[in-house]
């Protein structure tokens, strides 16, 4: 029996797979070279018999993927009526049973008015989502100029798979300038939702959490970042004007264009405290 004390925790598959594969190339010079190149699966993500969205993934961390994209997308409101989580790499399914076994409630509505976003691999968003994207309050913070500067600094060396092999993007849950989670995919929103799927698993609050993501500040990052309730979101990349719009609206903290100590705040500077010499 589950223990009383502890969080419901799903049955889950431990089904990750390797990062990287190795293969030929021939370099600048006409040499034959060794090299590796990232992972790229698609995975369908079943629930109960029924399919919702096929995404690709560099497949680490499969079932937090899964997860992450049902709570993010506000698919399955409670973690506590999800049983099981199975990937099965053959059938190449991520297969989710309910508790009460009678799929998503509401599921016409829940899956209609799919758009298909800028994410890498393509992402997708569902117009329920968005619905309940502006019931989001988020808390007021403020943040540290030196704080994201150590945070930066920290999280340099965060990005192995990337120096390895490319193609990818890092995402990481932060906490002051501590790095506490620190995921990598071939898009930005895989890697958000395994980290949503990490919360979700771990019952992590984003009230006092930085999310950080080595790509561009779209609007679909600032809508996931805010549905994991986070305020802050930091990005060595650029912005898009629908982005920045939607971070106005949200009241959420946005930094980017961040590297080596450098960085534009974007919205809310009011919030950020400058406490570093100027010089």
């Amino acid at each position: 029996m589950p223990d009383a004390d502890q969080p419901y925790v799903p049955k889950l598959s431990q089904a990750g797979r390797a990062l990287t594969k190795a293969v030929s190339a021939i370099d600048e010079k006409g040499r034959a070279r060794e090299v590796h190149v990232a992972g790229e699966y698609p995975l369908t993500l079943v629930v109960d018999g029924v399919e919702i969205v096929t995404l690709m993934t560099i497949g680490a961390n499969p079932e937090m993927l899964a997860l992450g994209f049902l709570r993010n997308q506000r698919l399955i409101e409670d973690i506590e009526d999800i049983a099981s989580v199975e990937v099965d790499w053959r059938e190449e399914q991520t297969r989710i049973t309910t508790l009460h076994g009678r799929g998503l409630s509401d599921q016409e509505a829940k899956l209609s008015g799919r758009t298909v976003t800028t994410g890498c691999g393509q992402g997708t968003v569902f117009a329920h989502s968005l619905d309940m994207l502006y019931e989001t309050c988020l808390p007021s913070v403020t943040v540290f100029q030196s704080t994201i500067v150590e945070l930066l600094r920290e999280i340099s060396d965060r990005n192995q798979l990337y120096k390895k092999a490319g193609a990818v993007h890092g995402c990481g849950l932060c906490k002051g300038s501590e790095v506490r989670i620190f995921v990598e995919d071939v898009g930005r929103h895989n890697a958000a939702d395994a980290i949503s799927g990490m919360m979700w698993i771990d019952r992590i609050d984003g009230g006092d959490k930085i999310f950080y993501t080595t790509g561009r500040l779209t609007s679909e990052i600032v809508m996931k970042t805010a549905l994991m309730g986070i305020p802050i979101l930091l990005s060595r990349s650029g912005i898009t004007q629908m982005g920045l719009e939607l971070a106005q609206h949200l009241g959420m903290i946005m930094v980017a264009r961040a590297r080596a100590g450098k960085f534009l705040v974007y919205n809310l500077a009011d919030r950020v405290v400058f406490d570093l010499p100027k010089s």
